[in-house]
């Protein structure tokens, strides 16, 4: 176990935001959180074996559409919602993990455990960002007789107050309604939930999932410092740190507006000859009818200039970009990436297929 510092918080925003494949939060909110984290007490980042086989292991993430304009997140409204769910279960959870890499969502449980003394545990519900709460729950949806807590806190304090809201049920149903809760206090709200046997995170989470953000935010860092004219360096260490390929290159353009409706940013890019539709992130690439990537792909569009990862929000018709892709295998893979019943509500949301393109030999968890 070893202490995260400032330093580490930069990497995580860095590595973070080519991950968030064009959600996972907002630059900005990580900066923030992690100088917060950072300057107000320890926050520690834990392997597996690092803590007793008995800890129970929340999940803590923020839910909402990120190119919404009235969105508010205060940094005291994760530790709120982890609070109200230590109250809430009756059993004692004594790390916290990430639903998913992104911008801001690489340091989920940072500020927890600076002020609350939890372990920030190295691994995700995704080594990616996605758009549903299910695609982050490491396979919960199909646990027999599980029956998830989940706690939001927080909202827009200006237009709606704050909000704070206890739920009991299954994955399903409280993902559903934590998602209409976003919309109705502006946009965005911040989550804990789902406790489960650090067992089960080791069976069904991406492992690794956090050094992977942080070493490749150093490399990015590393990169950008030895060139005048850091974009192409910069991309380079990107393409070499993940293993990914560089799919097509020029100006973006939009295919479609972006819409935030229903707790999602929804819409379709384009970059040179290929298609990229988006549901808060980057989930399929297209070109001439033909699938060349599908989530749980990881599917990224660098700005050129500066080889860091474009976010949705930010796009800007006729900026130089280029577009890549990882191949799912080559990354630490969660069970709820992988899940039927996530990648359904995808399928009914976007009306496009996933299942069909999912890799049977995917499985989620630690690798053996």
């Amino acid at each position: 176990m070893r202490e995260l510092t400032s330093e580490d918080a930069r990497f995580a925003v860095l590595g973070g935001g080519v991950l968030a494949c064009g959600g996972g939060g907002w630059q900005h909110h990580g900066e923030l959180m992690g100088a917060m984290a950072t300057s107000m007490g320890r926050p520690r980042l834990a392997q597996l074996d690092d803590l007793p086989s008995d800890s129970w292991i929340a999940t803590v993430t923020a839910i909402g559409a990120p190119a919404s304009t009235t969105w508010e997140i205060q940094p005291v409204d994760y530790v709120h919602a982890l609070t109200a769910l230590i109250d809430a279960v009756d059993v004692p959870i004594t790390g916290v993990m990430t639903a998913q890499n992104g911008y801001s969502t690489t340091l989920n449980g940072w500020i927890q455990s600076s002020v609350l003394g939890v372990a920030v545990l190295d691994a995700a519900g995704d080594v990616r960002a996605h758009p549903t709460g299910k695609l982050g729950s490491m396979g919960l949806t199909t646990r027999a007789d599980y029956v998830s807590t989940q706690v939001v806190s927080g909202g827009n304090r200006e237009l709606h107050g704050h909000f704070l809201s206890i739920n009991h049920g299954t994955i399903a149903t409280c993902d559903d309604v934590l998602r209409d809760i976003s919309v109705r206090v502006g946009g965005f709200i911040a989550s804990a939930r789902s406790a489960v046997e650090l067992q089960w995170v080791r069976d069904n989470a991406a492992i690794g999932a956090i050094s992977l953000a942080l070493n490749l935010g150093r490399a990015m860092s590393d990169a950008a410092a030895a060139h005048v004219d850091p974009g192409e360096a910069v991309l380079q260490s990107v393409v070499e740190a993940l293993g990914a390929r560089i799919v097509d290159s020029g100006r973006l353009r939009f295919v479609t507006d972006i819409e935030t409706r229903g707790g999602w940013d929804r819409g379709v890019f384009g970059v040179g000859e290929h298609t990229v539709a988006f549901l808060n992130e980057f989930m399929t690439v297209d070109s001439a009818g033909e699938r060349i990537a599908t989530y749980p792909d990881t599917i990224i569009i660098l700005d050129a200039k500066t080889g860091q990862g474009l976010a949705v929000k930010d796009a800007v018709d006729g900026l130089e970009v280029v577009l890549a892709v990882v191949d799912a295998a080559d990354l630490p893979v969660s069970t709820s990436a992988i899940d039927p019943i996530g990648l359904a509500e995808c399928e009914e949301i976007m009306g496009m297929e996933f299942l069909r393109y999912l890799n049977p030999k995917l499985k989620g968890g630690e690798t053996k």
